[in-house]
Parts: C-alpha cells; sequence; structure tokens
C-alpha cells in the first residue's frame, strides 16, 4: 500500500515521530524530481475536493481539476484511459463528489506499482530513514 513506509518508521517506544511527518513531503519532492508529481498534487486536490459540500464551490473546483489535470494538453495532465477522461467530461457541468474516483483511483495505482517502488529504493527514501531511526552507535 501506498505510503505504509509510515508504519515501518514508527518508533516503537514512541506514539509518533514528528519527522514522520515529513515523509509526504519528501515522496512529493522525489516525484517532482522524476516528473511526476502532477500524479500526487491530483490525487491530494481528490481529497480537498471530496469534502466540498457546497454545490458551487463544488462545481467551481470541480472544473479547476479538469483544466489543470484532466484535459487534454492540459499543464499536468494526469495518464488516464479515454474512457474515465470521457466520464468526467460527461459530468463536468454538474460534478458530484465523487466525480474524480475513478481517476483518483488510476492515478493511485500508477504511482503504487510505479514511482513508489522506486522512490523506496532512492537516495531520498533511505535518507529520510536515517532521519527517523535512532543512532546505532
Amino acid at each position: 500500500m501506498l505510503f505504509r513506509f509510515f508504519d515501518d518508521l514508527t518508533p516503537k517506544n514512541k506514539l509518533i515521530s514528528p519527522l514522520l511527518l515529513d515523509g509526504p513531503v519528501v515522496y512529493a519532492a522525489y516525484l517532482k524530481m522524476e516528473h511526476s508529481d502532477e500524479n500526487i498534487k491530483f490525487w491530494m486536490a481528490c481529497e480537498t475536493y471530496k469534502k466540498i459540500a457546497s454545490r458551487w464551490s463544488r462545481i467551481s473546483r470541480a472544473k479547476k481539476l479538469y483544466k489543470i489535470y484532466i484535459r487534454p494538453q492540459s499543464p499536468r495532465e494526469i495518464n488516464i484511459d479515454s474512457s474515465t477522461r470521457e466520464t468526467i467530461i460527461r459530468n463536468i457541468q454538474e460534478p458530484t463528489q465523487t466525480c474524480f474516483e475513478e481517476a483518483q483511483k488510476i492515478v493511485y495505482m500508477h504511482m503504487e506499482r510505479d514511482s513508489y517502488p522506486r522512490f523506496l529504493k532512492s537516495e531520498m527514501y533511505q535518507n529520510l530513514l536515517k532521519t527517523i531511526q535512532p543512532n546505532n552507535s
């Protein structure tokens, strides 16, 4: 599971380490370095979008997400299939809170299968581990 490294990093003698908060930041920095940070940004934007209760705010935010991530040739176009893209386009005028759910699942799968395993092998992740694990000297 994506972000499962938090389980490995939690010190056994403490409830939570403040350094664990660096994990998502480091992963996002890694994705930016890998030129695929649109995935994590879209995923996080969807998490925020799902919490919007106001119909008008949801419509406004949905159109913004479409322009940034879904529209072909958009600045941060995410890699989703045409069927998912077409469904979003059909629903964008009256978007529900689940309008981007399928696209979010696809992006999550891309991160989980592709970039996240590479991140776990990266120097950035190893450095994160070093900052969190106690010195064994």
